[in-house]
């Protein structure tokens, strides 16, 4: 039997799984690390930590391995997009990395379309600027850290971080570099001219591979310490999002996907490159070549829940606390959330805006704002829904995946409130559980 290594480099913790040629998931191991946030509006992580805590998970994976080593053929990533990891001349990282959810660089995104204007920004990237993306992180870099800009030889995304300390070479893929504002999407490669307009050497930017190219082979130093071959393969992988679709089958124009992690998505397929949403969404390159996919983002969708578990649930478990919530009404009993907590992205680009609950009266009970808060979200999501449709799209199916995919009143919810069937994808089980608007759930065989 020959297996597969997939690793998923989130916000919170590395993911590692081992799959067979059946695509059967045989081991799956998580490894947690912290996030770093000691100044409001700062999100940082160390990216040795991503190196450590993916070695152990890989240690772990390797001494429960029954068949030879060399049965793992090949190793692939995701990971969370923007993050900057700063390289110096010794390809050591000069910094902590700056993270998706960061909201420090309002002023650097106004600078970025002072300096090459919203239009052509648009026309070149697809996407508009916001304090998550990579290229404001640069130039926040750039003017209150300038003897670490200076040292600066080249930046990488998280993911390529980890794969560069796992083989020594140096890349990045197009779904990842999609979501730093310096790609030029429809043509797949750095933009010359954003970067001159910004003072930005081109030269920063790592060379660019497509998301199925295998780029080297573990190192022996690497391979030694986790006990895997030299001779595994590895492979540039793609961003979480564009990962997570190739994974639910949205490789077809018309398919849709809901993801709920810590943030949450709606991603639709796109055959054209030229499809214009006029920055309301964004647009970005699949990781399945010469593919593309638009996409609303809700900031703190899963991020809600946890956040109202950990301040008013504490140690308790989410079955725990999602008991009895199918019977509190539609409308929470007038209860309504607004999942701001970290500021927003779709279609409120706005770091500044704040969550709240409103309506609150003495007669609501703990499990009415949950439910709100699940409402909240939710409805949140439905924005990019509707900008989509607006658009002609036709979507009448989603895909739901993640958190929002483990609860049945959840995803009935999402059913309700998309005005869509939606469909469970079952990994280990082969199968697609669909839940049709206002009706129960049932199945329908995946692979035959």
């Amino acid at each position: 039997m020959k297996y597969v290594i997939g690793i998923d480099v989130g916000t919170s913790a590395v993911k590692v799984i081992l799959l067979d040629q059946q695509g059967r998931v045989c081991q799956e191991i998580s490894k947690s690390y912290p996030l770093l946030q000691e100044t409001a509006g700062h999100s940082e992580q160390n990216p040795e930590v991503w190196v450590d805590q993916t070695a152990e998970a890989l240690r772990e994976l390797a001494g429960q391995m029954t068949e030879p080593i060399e049965a793992i053929e090949g190793i692939s990533f995701s990971g969370q997009m923007h993050g900057l990891v700063l390289l110096d001349e010794q390809q050591q990282v000069l910094r902590n990395c700056i993270l998706w959810n960061d909201t420090r660089t309002t002023e650097q995104c106004k600078q970025i379309y002072a300096q090459v204007g919203e239009e052509k920004l648009l026309s070149i990237t697809k996407n508009p600027t916001l304090e998550g993306f990579t290229l404001p992180k640069l130039l926040w870099v750039k003017q209150h850290e300038p003897h670490v800009w200076k040292k600066a030889k080249i930046f990488l995304l998280p993911k390529d971080y980890l794969r560069f300390r796992m083989t020594g070479q140096i890349h990045s893929e197009y779904s990842d570099a999609a979501g730093t504002l310096l790609l030029d999407v429809a043509e797949k490669k750095w933009s010359q001219e954003i970067a001159s307009l910004l003072e930005i050497p081109v030269e920063l930017c790592p060379p660019l591979v497509e998301s199925h190219e295998c780029v080297g082979t573990l190192s022996t130093e690497f391979a030694q310490h986790t006990g895997l071959s030299p001779h595994t393969k590895v492979f540039a992988g793609g961003a979480d999002n564009a990962c997570g679709a190739i994974g639910a089958g949205i490789l077809s124009e018309g398919k849709t996907l809901c993801s709920i992690g810590t943030s949450g998505v709606i991603l639709s397929y796109e055959e054209s490159k030229d499809r214009e949403y006029q920055g309301k969404v964004h647009y970005f390159n699949h990781g399945q070549e010469n593919a593309y996919y638009s996409m609303g983002v809700t900031l703190s969708a899963g991020y809600s829940l946890q956040w109202f578990k950990e301040v008013f649930a504490g140690n308790e478990g989410f079955d725990t606390l999602f008991q009895g919530i199918e019977h509190v009404p539609i409308g929470s009993k007038g209860l309504l959330f607004t999942p701001y907590l970290v500021g927003e992205r779709t279609p409120h680009a706005d770091a500044a805006i704040r969550a709240s609950f409103i309506g609150m009266d003495a007669s609501h009970q703990r499990i009415d704002f949950i439910r709100a808060v699940l409402e909240g979200i939710t409805f949140s999501l439905l924005e990019s829904i509707e900008i989509f449709r607006k658009k002609g799209k036709q979507i009448d199916t989603v895909i739901s995946i993640g958190g929002g995919a483990k609860n049945e009143a959840w995803l009935q919810m999402q059913a309700d409130i998309f005005n869509t069937n939606i469909v469970k994808l079952d990994t280990e089980q082969g199968r697609y559980r669909s839940r049709n608007v206002g009706s129960i759930w049932l199945q329908m065989v995946f692979y035959s």
